[in-house]
């Protein structure tokens, strides 16, 4: 599994620092806690790990899907979805 290493910071470091707080989430892959009045407010991560972080999200989705299927019964011998496929493929 991989970890994120956190660093938290308050908004006013945000505001007066952003440029840093940009460079330590790019360069070290942190993710930057902000906080207000004392309490997480907002997470600053590099666009980078945020576009990694959403493929493996919408990944364990397909997965929680499938696993659904099989427990339901939903499922088909693979010979029956390769031939599907060509079907589908053949029409286009």
């Amino acid at each position: 599994m991989i970890s994120l290493q956190e660093t938290i910071r308050p908004s006013a470091d945000l505001r007066n620092h952003y440029s840093e707080i940009s460079k330590q989430c790019r360069e070290q892959k942190e993710a930057v806690i902000i906080t207000v009045n004392g309490r997480g407010d907002t997470v600053s991560i590099s666009y980078e790990e945020y576009k990694n972080m959403k493929a493996r999200i919408e990944l364990l989705e397909i997965l929680a899907e499938a696993e659904d299927d099989v427990k339901n019964g939903r499922v088909a011998p693979i010979s029956e979805t390769f031939n599907d496929l060509r079907a589908l493929l053949q029409e286009e």
